[in-house]
C-alpha cells in the first residue's frame, strides 16, 4: 500500500432529530395532553487511533464522511433514536487541525485513543417539553441543532525512539535494513529512500523503533528536494542520529553541520535531540580503526554527541550504538524535565 501521510478531509456530524408536535387521544376528548417525544441526538464523528494502520492511503480519494442524523421523537412520549457516531480510524502520531482556524483538533500517540472531532446535534424538544400549568395543549416543538461541520488536515507524524537523519546516500537504509526486519530499499545512488521506513529493533531484551528519514539536503527547510515533505517525521522521535558516510569526500564536518542546520530551521529543539553522530560505511575504508576514521570522529565528537564508527554490511559498531542509544532513552525517560 502507497505511504500517504497528508489529506484534506470533510466530516460532518448528524443532525439533530426534530421533536414531534402530538396529543394523546382519549374518548370524548378533542385534543388530549401532549405527547410529543423529543428527537434523537445525531451521531458524532470520532477519531481513533489505530496501531495496525501507517498510512493515510484510504482518506487520499474518499475525502468527504457524515456521521447519522438523530430521528425523529414519536408520540407517547417516545424519544426518537439517536443517530450511529462516525469512527474514523488513523495511525499512530496523526494530527488533525482546524483547516479553517489552524486549531490542532487531535492529536493521536496513544493506541485505541478516541477523541470526538465533529459533534452531534442535540435533537429537538417535543411538545410535550412545553407544557404548563396555563398552556394544555402546546403546538410548538424544536427542530434538532444541525451537526457540526468541518474542514480538516490531516497530517501523520511517525512516532518512533530514534530518527536516522542525513544526506542522501549515507546509508539510513542499509543500517535500518542491518538492526531491524525493515525491507527498507537500497541503492547506490541518492535519494533511494522515498517515504519514510520504520523498523523494530531488538536488542538486549529490548526495543527501539527505528525511523528511516529520506535524505536531507541544504535548503530542505525551505523545499528543497525531499526533506520538507518528511521533515516533519522527525519531530515525534526522542532522539536522532545523524549518519555521516565515509565516502562523501572531505568535509564531512561541514556536511553535518548544514544538516544541523537544516534541522534548526525547521524545529529550533531538533538539533539538541542528537544523540549521536554514525560514521558509516567504515567497511570502505578498513574499519573504525583506519586513520581517516579516527581523525574524522575526533573532528566531529565534542559536548553530549557521542561518535560511532559503523558498518551496516558487517555490522562493525552497530552493537555499541545500539547500547548507547538504548542508555540515552533510559537517561531521557527518567528525566522529571
Amino acid at each position: 500500500m502507497k505511504f500517504v501521510d497528508e489529506a484534506v478531509i470533510e466530516v460532518q456530524a448528524g443532525d439533530g432529530g426534530p421533536g414531534l408536535i402530538h396529543f394523546h387521544s382519549e374518548p370524548r376528548v378533542v385534543k388530549g395532553g401532549p405527547d410529543g417525544g423529543n428527537g434523537g441526538a445525531g451521531g458524532s464523528v470520532v477519531a481513533v487511533a489505530e496501531p495496525n494502520r501507517s498510512t493515510l492511503y484510504d482518506y487520499r480519494y474518499k475525502r468527504s464522511f457524515r456521521a447519522e442524523s438523530g430521528r425523529p421523537g414519536g408520540a407517547d412520549h417516545c424519544t426518537g433514536r439517536s443517530g450511529a457516531d462516525l469512527e474514523l480510524t488513523f495511525p499512530l502520531g496523526t494530527q488533525l487541525v482546524d483547516a479553517d482556524t489552524g486549531e490542532v483538533v487531535a492529536d493521536l500517540v496513544q493506541a485505541g485513543q478516541r477523541v470526538v472531532v465533529c459533534q452531534g446535534g442535540r435533537g429537538g424538544k417535543g411538545n410535550e417539553h412545553f407544557k404548563t400549568s396555563t398552556r394544555r395543549t402546546p403546538e410548538k416543538a424544536q427542530p434538532g441543532e444541525p451537526g457540526q461541520v468541518r474542514t480538516l488536515k490531516v497530517e501523520l507524524k511517525l512516532i518512533a525512539d530514534v530518527g536516522l537523519v542525513g544526506l542522501p546516500n549515507a546509508g539510513k537504509s542499509t543500517l535500518i535494513r542491518k538492526i531491524s526486519s525493515s525491507k527498507a530499499e537500497v541503492g547506490p545512488y541518492p535519494f533511494t529512500t522515498i517515504t519514510p521506513n520504520l523498523g523494530v529493533v531488538r536488542h538486549r531484551d529490548q526495543e527501539l523503533v527505528v525511523a528511516d528519514i529520506p535524505g536531507l539536503i541544504e535548503g530542505a527547510s525551505e523545499g528543497r528536494g525531499l526533506g520538507l515533505r518528511f521533515l516533519k517525521h522527525v519531530q515525534r522521535a526522542g532522539l536522532l542520529v545523524h549518519l555521516v558516510s565515509l565516502e562523501e569526500g572531505d568535509d564531512a564536518a561541514s556536511r553535518h553541520d548544514a544538516i544541523v542546520a537544516e534541522l534548526r530551521a525547521f524545529d529550533p529543539d531538533l538539533p539538541f535531540r542528537e544523540a549521536a553522530i554514525a560514521l558509516t560505511k567504515i567497511d570502505l575504508v578498513g574499519g573504525a580503526e583506519a586513520p581517516e576514521v579516527v581523525e574524522l570522529a575526533r573532528q566531529l565528537g565534542g559536548g553530549t554527541t557521542r561518535v560511532f564508527p559503523v558498518s551496516g554490511i558487517t555490522g562493525e559498531g552497530v552493537g555499541a550504538l545500539l547500547d548507547y542509544l538504548l542508555f540515552c532513552r533510559q537517561a531521557n525517560a527518567g528525566d522529571p524535565a
